[in-house]
């Protein structure tokens, strides 16, 4: 927008005031001259439908609504054509002038979509994670969006439950850290820069405990479970500055969060001094209606009072509050005070002074998709890959194998993605296949199908709502499977890709089998038969049940579902180039019946010291208690030996903290990356402790054949924990300290604290 034009439309609205006067005037004096009406439209966030749309319900008579001033927000809508003309309505043709801010789900990337966020949990990368949100707003504001919804940073400990690939998987350490991270790269130092936005903490509260990981389920949890294990990442990334909160569908005690004034007002605000605004999730409000609290009217005024500041899509907000104001059930000072959380975020973004400064037709082309982009997103793909099995050692893979690649995913551009990216292209990516060629291209590679994701055709028509995820080929499973054993029998090495399709996980994406599908079991069987060498490549969002496979002779790398750059990433791993260094954030069962199963759990009166049964202790008669693979595994090309753990102090006094030292050797023949994980026991307290709770990592690279001594700093902060009045505090005692390679470190010193 050209100076000059601002300049009119400054003077002619008396509510824009002079530059260099300070934030509080000017919102007040907004507010005095606003109308009830235009308080609530500012509550109102609305959606034009034409992305993906996770209610059953989306916006109507849009642009009539912007013009009379019942509008604050929008989503579902980018570029800076569309959105000029939005903004337009809102300045031009209302009579205060308020500009609109943009939402978006830029959930792992935006047009660069990276992989999904539980697989860059996996890289425990803090500074990569915080480049990929920078890059995420870099391409987001360049596109006109101001508003990210994310970081989701629920606790997830059942995979069950599709929405466990949004986070970070089951630690509140970890997720804390990953949530500062997050908050940092989208919001940046200053929030008036173009290339920042508004960054959103969600789901509050308690998202990931749905019952039987069972989306948009009940959640019921005591508040020292709650304070100890969930709320932490939300508080990280409440203290790392986040401007807005989006409430979960869940309910919490028995109040739907949305309208939890205990959540919303009392721990948020009053507890915790959150200052931003709080968001509902997709017509989270009036859902409250199906969970018995009343009729529209009463559960948008329930929301209100509770502290909710912002409708996203029910419109309950904007059709009754005027209606409870005059009938006593809603004040206006209430109504005011969330309008005035609206105008404060706009103001922090510096729309007043410039409602287009996000709109600028030359950004998309210079800052969307570049060169250093992709490059970011090939090295996040790599770094987030857990080697689970490298049977015989047969990887990497030699440049000039004659390799059978086979699977249904192995060329198959439409799965790359993952969950949640609205805004990329998943033609775009770049599938195994010709990541095999671009990376190994002496080698001989010859490609079959062998196997559908599923033979389930109804299970095809539910991953298949926002497009095809699952193809269901024409020829027959024999034929299928037939075409890549003969490949197979032909080959000095298969590579099978295998796993989940991207919408098989994800919001409205639970499943109570999370084993891969029969079709893709069968496959992998038959090319163990063959007798050749078996790497299984496996993409999903969520941890998986493979016990099966995982037993025989093939090795397996992780890959989640690993974004645009798949293919190239995958081979820079499998041929060498890049020795996998990723570590599992969310605990692998064994089989369903141990969910939820997480690495933090408590011990019971009669424990099960050994793998073997023993009756009146607690286990299970058909399966050992122990998971398949632990929280923190991950293997690696070379080899890591632990010694020496020291620390700075053995006794300490309230308030201090110690310096834990290891000593960590590459054995192998391979340069290579470890995550030196430290684990903290409290052997005796007020409340029952965890057996293990991470307190401590860092991501250090040796050479083979290297030493290094790694220090890890434990803060008086990590010895704390919320008791039974919910102080947080440490009490004195001994704390025992692990230090190794996943949850299940071994080295051990012990900590005394006065």
């Amino acid at each position: 927008m050209k100076k000059t034009n601002l300049l009119l439309i400054l003077t002619f609205c008396s509510t824009f005031l002079a530059i260099g006067q300070t934030k509080v005037p000017f919102i007040e004096d907004l507010l005095a001259k606003m109308t009830i009406e235009e308080k609530i439209g500012q509550l109102n966030l609305v959606t034009p439908g034409g992305g993906i749309a996770t209610g059953s319900v989306v916006s109507s008579n849009v642009e009539e609504k912007i013009k009379a001033a019942k509008v604050g927000g929008m989503f579902g809508i980018s570029g800076p054509k569309k959105l000029k003309i939005a903004q337009d309505f809102a300045v031009n043709d209302t009579r205060l002038k308020i500009p609109l801010f943009f939402g978006s789900d830029v959930i792992h990337g935006y047009k660069t979509t990276f992989p999904i966020p539980l697989a860059t949990a996996s890289s425990w990368d803090m500074d990569l994670i915080k480049k990929m949100a920078e890059t995420a707003a870099l391409e987001a504001t360049a596109d006109g969006i101001n508003w990210n919804f994310s970081p989701m940073v629920d606790v997830a400990r059942d995979p069950r439950w599709g929405r466990i690939a949004e986070g970070a998987g089951e630690d509140p350490y970890l997720g804390s850290a990953i949530a500062k991270a997050m908050v940092h790269g989208y919001q940046g130092n200053n929030l008036t820069a173009k290339n920042t936005m508004l960054a959103t903490v969600k789901h509050f509260a308690l998202y990931g405990a749905a019952e039987a990981g069972r989306d948009y389920n009940s959640v019921d949890m005591s508040r020292t479970k709650m304070f100890n294990q969930y709320l932490p990442p939300y508080k990280a990334g409440i203290d790392a500055g986040a401007a807005s909160i989006m409430t979960s569908f869940n309910d919490v005690d028995g109040i739907p969060a949305s309208g939890n004034k205990w959540l919303l007002t009392d721990l948020l605000r009053k507890k915790w001094g959150f200052k931003g605004f709080v968001v509902s999730d997709y017509t989270s409000v009036n859902e409250m209606i199906a969970h018995g609290l009343g009729d529209l009217q009463d559960v948008s005024a329930l929301s209100l009072k509770a502290g909710l500041d912002m409708d996203m899509v029910g419109e309950g907000f904007l059709t009754t509050l005027k209606k409870s104001l005059d009938e006593g059930r809603v004040t206006e000072e209430e109504i005011t005070n969330a309008c005035r959380r609206i105008l404060e975020a706009k103001y922090k973004l510096g729309l007043f002074d410039d409602p287009y400064k996000y709109i600028d037709a030359k950004r998309p082309k210079k800052d969307i998709l570049t060169k250093k982009s992709k490059t970011l997103a090939r090295e996040a793909a790599k770094r987030s890959f857990v080697l689970f099995k490298n049977h015989n050692n047969i990887l990497p893979l030699s440049k000039t194998a004659k390799i059978a690649l086979v699977g249904p995913l192995a060329n198959n551009k439409n799965n790359m993605l993952g969950t949640w990216a609205p805004t990329g292209d998943p033609q775009l990516s770049i599938p195994i296949l010709n990541g095999f060629k671009n990376v190994a291209s002496k080698a001989k590679i010859t490609y079959a199908k062998g196997a559908n994701i599923t033979d389930d055709t109804e299970l095809a028509k539910k991953v298949n709502v926002f497009g095809t995820r699952v193809d269901i080929d024409k020829r027959s499973s024999e034929e299928l499977l037939q075409e890549a054993l003969d490949l197979a029998k032909t080959s000095d090495v298969v590579v099978a890709v295998v796993g989940e399709a991207s919408e098989m996980s994800g919001e409205a994406a639970s499943r109570t089998d999370i084993s891969i599908p029969n079709s893709q079991k069968r496959l992998i069987q038959e090319l163990v038969k063959t007798g050749k060498p078996v790497v299984l490549v496996l993409m999903s969002g969520r941890p998986l049940t493979i016990e099966e496979e995982f037993n025989l002779p093939v090795s397996i790398l992780q890959v989640w579902h690993p974004g645009i750059e798949a293919g190239n990433a995958v081979a820079d791993v499998i041929f060498g180039d890049y020795n996998p260094s990723g570590k599992l954030t969310a605990t692998w069962p064994r089989n369903v019946g141990q969910i939820p199963i997480y690495h933090s759990i408590k011990n019971t009166g009669r424990p099960a010291p050994s793998p073997a049964f023993e009756k009146f202790k607690s286990n299970y008669l058909d399966v050992k208690n122990a998971p398949l693979l632990p929280f923190g595994y991950g293997l690696s090309y070379t080899s890591f030996k632990y010694s020496n753990i020291n620390l700075s102090k053995k006794e300490i006094a309230q308030g201090e903290d110690v310096t834990v030292s290891v000593t960590v050797k590459n054995t192998g023949n391979f340069d290579g990356e470890e995550v030196v994980q430290l684990y903290l026991r409290d052997v005796v307290r007020s409340i029952t402790p965890p057996m293990r709770q991470l307190k401590g990592f860092k991501k250090v690279f040796l050479k083979k054949g290297e030493s290094k001594t790694v220090e890890l700093v434990l803060t008086a902060d990590d010895l704390k924990f919320y008791n039974s009045t919910l102080d947080f505090v440490a009490e004195p005692g001994d704390f025992e300290i692990f230090v190794g390679t996943n949850s299940n470190a071994q080295l051990k010193a012990t900590l005394t604290l006065k």
